[in-house]
């Protein structure tokens, strides 16, 4: 054992080589937040099913909010610097990426892609500062994955729209003050995008209780009753899921990064404890069947760091040769390497790693949400699979 193969276990193959000095910055950044501000206080915020309201100015100090929205105050960063951003973050702990992920890449990625210039002016440089928070209402309790499905209604009556419907699993829903709802046009049948606003009759988010993992989000059911919002807020560019799915398809690199992230935590924990751990005299990191489980838990963490970085490199170069399918692989492969690689470090700690105070068991648990939101491994992995056969396997 030396102390340069210890330094080098989460850059193994010099990733770092090829970041620009703005992404190395933006890692450092972040990496630093969490071991200083997150990690010492998230254990208890999770077990408790609360969010860490306090880290929030902290959070928007670091000029992440906006991601790769250029103008509106927003950072304009690199995709890339947004995924290391998001991997650092889900590193120190994955229901805080989560709120930053919804507020940043789908509310205000959906005003950003979607919204007229006046909408664009009102909410985005506010929620750029995190004075606003957005949330993104489309998944519904009998909708999931057949999200084109949507039962939610919007009927324009005059100069206003009523909504009707509900959604389940809405992060940041029960306290946003922008909430953007996806919903049925009666009139053209087409999916549209609906800005509601906190305090807005008719509208009521429930929080969902008895989680196993992403405790420290605060999920919620939405209920819409006859809510009325004004024509103003309906989002001009979404005319169709199309526009859904181009939202989506610009955020889901950033969950293939979240899953990275918590591969990253799990190995840096598994390794540490298996050097400092001693059983039959010596260290549990110089068995044989230890060392197997640390090669593949870093084979995978730098397989899924490359695959995750040449994908937003070809973003960063023209995000018009971005598929659907290139997204979605990078999803489907990440969350499900992850999977097991935060599942190997759980072995690692014998029972030790069921318990909070390790972190590994929330990295643990969390990766189980991980693999199934922004489409379940199966649907991802269809999605692949039409891209690359010309045979849609389903509707």
């Amino acid at each position: 054992m030396t102390i340069q193969a210890v330094e080098r276990g989460l850059d193994f193959y010099q990733l770092d080589a090829l970041l620009t000095p703005e992404e190395r910055d933006v890692r450092e950044r972040v990496r630093s937040f969490c071991d200083e501000e997150v990690l010492p206080v998230i254990n208890r915020y999770w077990e408790r099913a609360e969010f860490p309201f306090e880290l929030v100015p902290k959070l928007a100090a670091l000029n992440l909010t906006g991601g790769v929205i250029k103008g509106y105050g927003c950072p304009g960063l690199s995709a890339v610097a947004v995924g290391i951003a998001t991997a650092e973050l889900s590193r120190g702990d994955g229901s805080l990426e989560t709120f930053l992920g919804v507020t940043s890449g789908l509310a205000m990625g959906s005003i950003y892609h979607c919204g007229s210039e006046e909408q664009k002016q009102h909410w985005l440089p506010a929620m750029a500062r995190m004075e606003k928070i957005g949330a993104f209402g489309l998944t519904e309790p009998f909708v999931g994955s057949d999200a084109s499905h949507i039962r939610t209604t919007a009927t324009r009556v005059g100069d206003r729209y009523v909504l009707n419907g509900a959604k389940r699993w809405i992060g940041n829903a029960s306290f946003a003050d922008v909430v953007v709802i996806w919903a049925q046009d009666s009139e053209t049948g087409k999916v549209g995008g609906f800005l509601v606003e906190k305090g807005t009759p008719g509208f009521a988010a429930t929080v969902i209780e008895g989680k196993i993992a992403k405790r420290s989000v605060l999920n919620a059911d939405i209920t819409l009753s006859n809510c009325e919002i004004a024509e103003a807020n309906r989002l001009p560019n979404a005319r169709s899921f199309r526009d859904t799915a181009v939202v989506l398809k610009n955020t889901r690199y950033g969950v293939a990064w979240e899953a990275v992230g918590h591969a990253m935590a799990a190995f840096e924990i598994a390794r540490e404890y298996t050097l400092k751990r001693e059983q039959f005299g010596k260290p549990i990191a110089s068995y044989q069947l230890v060392q197997q489980k640390l090669v593949q838990m870093l084979g995978d963490v730098t397989a899924m760091q490359f695959m995750c970085w040449r994908l937003c490199r070809l973003l960063d170069e023209d995000a018009n040769q971005v598929t659907e399918g290139m997204a979605s692989l990078a999803k489907q492969h990440c969350a499900a390497r992850a999977r097991q690689v935060v599942a190997l470090g759980r072995e690692l700690l014998g029972g030790n790693g069921i318990l909070l105070e390790n972190h590994l068991a929330r990295h643990f648990a969390d990766m189980e949400a991980v693999y199934t939101y922004e489409g379940t491994n199966e649907i991802n992995t269809l999605v692949v699979g039409r891209e690359i056969t010309g045979i849609a396997a389903f509707v």
